[in-house]
């Protein structure tokens, strides 16, 4: 999938280039710990957890240079992922979905690092934002899913209404470590 200038790569570690693993490391390493201060284990520049695992999709927007200017990761929920295992309190004691037709969207994140960013959230404001999220629903409908659940801050509830999304709230929101936080629901619609 390409617009413009810009175009999604998506696979797990064995469908990508090789390095290619190690090239979203280092951006998510820029984005969620560098700029959004967020308190993530880090190894040698490299942003990964528990959850980047060999099924673990990962979707990407390139630039014209080939830099990575968005990421986002998919994970099953049939297996281990970060809504069931670090914030099931984001569903108010309903469990966290297990079905082959449910899929997890985490790591979400949208920065050309060669841009000037004014705030935190102008990172959603980017046409590389709109392609790396449709690119991520169309790679999900691929694997069979029919939703995505998320954990995300409430600032997301913006973007996915101004980009037509079909999202809705799976609890009411949640202050986690000063943050406004829920677990969203994203319609998969037939691409």
């Amino acid at each position: 999938m390409t617009a413009g200038t810009l175009r999604v790569l998506t696979g797990t570690p064995a469908d990508l280039p090789p390095g290619y693993v190690e090239r979203v490391g280092r951006y998510r390493h820029q984005v969620f710990i560098e700029r959004l201060g967020w308190a993530l284990e880090s190894n040698d520049g490299c942003e990964f957890d528990r959850f980047d695992r060999a099924d673990t999709v990962y979707v990407t927007v390139e630039d014209a240079r080939s830099q990575i200017a968005g990421c986002a990761r998919l994970l099953p929920t049939t297996q281990p992922y970060l809504l069931g295992e670090a914030f099931p309190q984001l569903l108010h004691g309903a469990p966290p979905p297990r079905d082959e037709r449910i899929w997890e969207l985490s790591r979400f994140a949208s920065m050309d690092f060669s841009q000037a960013v004014t705030t935190p959230l102008a990172q959603f404001s980017s046409s590389s934002t709109a392609l790396l999220l449709h690119g991520a629903l169309e790679c999900a409908a691929r694997h069979g899913a029919r939703r995505l659940i998320t954990v995300s801050p409430l600032g997301i509830e913006r973007l996915v209404r101004r980009l037509r999304v079909r999202a809705s709230r799976a609890a009411a929101p949640l202050s986690i470590d000063g943050q406004m936080m829920f677990a969203c629901w994203i319609q998969v619609e037939d691409t």
